[in-house]
């Protein structure tokens, strides 16, 4: 074996095992910055006075951000389900996680809004939803681009009764 037989090899290895890290990774970003997200908008609403009378609109922003944010697992695996799965739960969880310790400091906050369970859940839903509208959409369009005829193989000729 020469030096030019294994580098496509060690190459296929290190671009299989850096796919295979992509939803980790995503994952982890994603949950970054819904955490900076959310601590951002709890900082605004509990220590600003000032922007009380604004309450509808700076919710509104935050929580468009937030929604946004949240599609990033979504749109970048819109046609590997499986992998936009598993990159927004570890998002989602790691983001759960930073809501549980928000729960800590920021007094009534699961009164308020939700626990981290029905959290945890929501997104689960949200995004299964999101994985299987994105396989169903993805079986549709491969039907409609192959046929569906079953192919009919050619009988055999000893399988034939003849008298």
């Amino acid at each position: 074996m020469t030096d030019t037989d294994e580098k496509p090899t060690e190459h296929n290895e290190r671009a299989e095992a850096q796919s295979s890290r992509r939803p980790l990774r995503t994952g982890v970003y994603t949950a970054a910055l819904l955490v900076i997200v959310m601590f951002s908008g709890l900082v605004v609403a509990n220590r600003f006075p000032s922007l009380e009378r604004y309450a509808f609109e700076r919710n509104a922003a935050f929580y468009t951000v937030f929604v946004l944010l949240m599609l990033v697992p979504v749109i970048w695996f819109l046609d590997r389900p499986v992998q936009m799965f598993a990159a927004a739960m570890v998002g989602w969880v790691l983001f759960v996680g930073a809501y549980d310790l928000a729960g800590t400091y920021f007094r009534n906050l699961f009164q308020v809004l939700r626990t981290p369970f029905e959290a945890l859940v929501e997104g689960a839903i949200v995004y299964g939803l999101c994985a299987v509208g994105s396989w169903v959409a993805g079986m549709i369009l491969h039907a409609r681009r192959h046929p569906i005829v079953p192919v009919r193989k050619a009988p055999i000729e000893a399988a034939r009764h003849t008298r």
